[in-house]
């Protein structure tokens, strides 16, 4: 079979059982595919369904319309595998915005937030949103950077996806429209081989309220993309890429599997592949490592 669904539910959840699975495979038959066998990469967490006959599209619509209660992601199974991760930071990695948390420890989070949601859902613009936000920060320590780093919680399945893509010769970059502490704190601790954020200006140990222009936003990442590729001797079409927000979409759109993390509504509407009910860990499943093959 040249296609495979990846079926993925919640860790650690058992929510993935037979009877979804013979749900599945109905789906695709009924919408005239050829149904091979089942593979199954994590019992109750995430299984592999072969298929052919049909196109993404079709098998994408069908089992849209199924609802299954699962994460469910078709491709084509030889080119799945892939040599590089690009990755966002902020509700991607980690688990919240980490411009939020260090606004905090100004006493403006609810109206950074506010800025934050609106931007990553695509109603605002990034940059003139990034300023706006950054400049509620004018005056604050450069000491809260630290402080805010502590608040700071990685994603589930964040390590194992860096560790497991890595130990297969796989490169791992980080590129955030956030900011460079944070991002630079992540590579180190979750192994990333690069890391590229927007930089904070700052004067006499306390921040300027200004980015350093030009500030890193979607075509950015688009570019790194292509760069790293480049660099790597690899496609674009070898990347695999994840995201959640509105500044995520094209870098998602041009990598080989591009994937839309726990995104924000605008965002899924327009992603193929979107994960809602998996952690990181399913970026490796749709690549096909069963749990057995993960790195820690």
């Amino acid at each position: 079979m040249d296609l495979v669904l990846t079926l993925i539910a919640a860790p650690n959840s058992n929510a993935l059982g037979e009877d979804i699975v013979a749900r599945a495979k109905t789906v695709l038959a009924g919408a005239g595919a050829r149904v091979g066998d089942v593979s199954w990469l994590a019992a109750g967490e995430a299984c592999d369904i072969g298929f052919g006959g049909l196109s993404l599209d079709i098998a994408d619509t069908a089992l849209r319309d199924a609802a299954l209660g699962v994460d469910a992601v078709t491709q084509t199974a030889k080119t799945r595998r892939k040599k590089l991760l690009i990755a966002d930071m902020d509700s991607t990695m980690v688990t919240g915005e980490t411009l939020d948390e260090l606004a905090a420890f100004a006493g403006v989070k609810d109206r950074v937030a506010a800025i934050t949601a609106r931007a990553m859902n695509g109603e605002l613009d990034f940059e003139a949103a990034l300023d706006e936000r950054v400049g509620l920060l004018d005056g604050m320590s450069t000491d809260m950077l630290a402080e805010a780093w502590k608040t700071v919680e990685y994603t589930g399945g964040a390590k194992t996806l860096v560790a497991t893509m890595k130990a297969n010769g796989a490169y791992a970059a980080l590129v955030s429209g956030g900011f460079d502490f944070f991002t630079g704190a992540v590579r180190r601790e979750l192994g990333f081989d690069f890391d590229q954020a927007n930089v904070l200006i700052t004067k006499d140990g306390t921040l300027t309220g200004k980015v350093q222009k030009p500030v890193l936003d979607r075509q950015s990442k688009v570019d790194a993309l292509e760069k790293l590729t480049a660099q790597q001797g690899v496609g674009v079409e070898d990347a695999i890429a994840v995201g959640d927000g509105a500044n995520d979409l094209q870098m998602i759109s041009l990598a080989g599997t591009g994937v839309a993390f726990h995104a924000k509504p605008s965002v899924q509407e327009q992603a193929r592949i979107c994960i809602n009910h998996g952690d990181l860990t399913a970026l490796l499943y749709l690549q096909g490592y069963a749990q057995s093959d993960f790195s820690s």
